[in-house]
């Protein structure tokens, strides 16, 4: 969440911009820069970035983890010894369903 105490003008930005940097780096939470008192530009340290980005593969992983585990209680899919096969090129072991 963004905290209304960290917005500021890109021109306040740019005149200060040591000062802003060094915030960004202690804090690792982002800022919002305005053009024309309209919120247009986030900027955050590299690391809390990346911290993010982390957060939304896992994010994606447990999505595609629970649309999977939908997908088998429905009876969806092949055995898992089949597609391990087939990977191998070898013949199945038994007759999926």
């Amino acid at each position: 969440m963004i905290d209304l105490n960290d917005i500021y003008s890109l021109s306040d930005f740019q005149r200060k911009t040591r000062e802003h940097v060094e915030r960004l780096k202690q804090t690792g939470k982002p800022t919002v820069l305005t053009v024309n008192g309209k919120a247009e530009i986030v900027v955050q340290n590299a690391s809390a970035y990346q911290a993010l980005l982390d957060l939304v593969d896992q994010a994606e992983a447990i999505v595609a983890i629970q649309r999977g585990l939908r997908s088998f209680e429905r009876g969806e899919g092949r055995p898992a010894e089949d597609v391990f096969d087939d990977l191998l090129g070898q013949t199945p072991s038994r007759k999926s369903a």
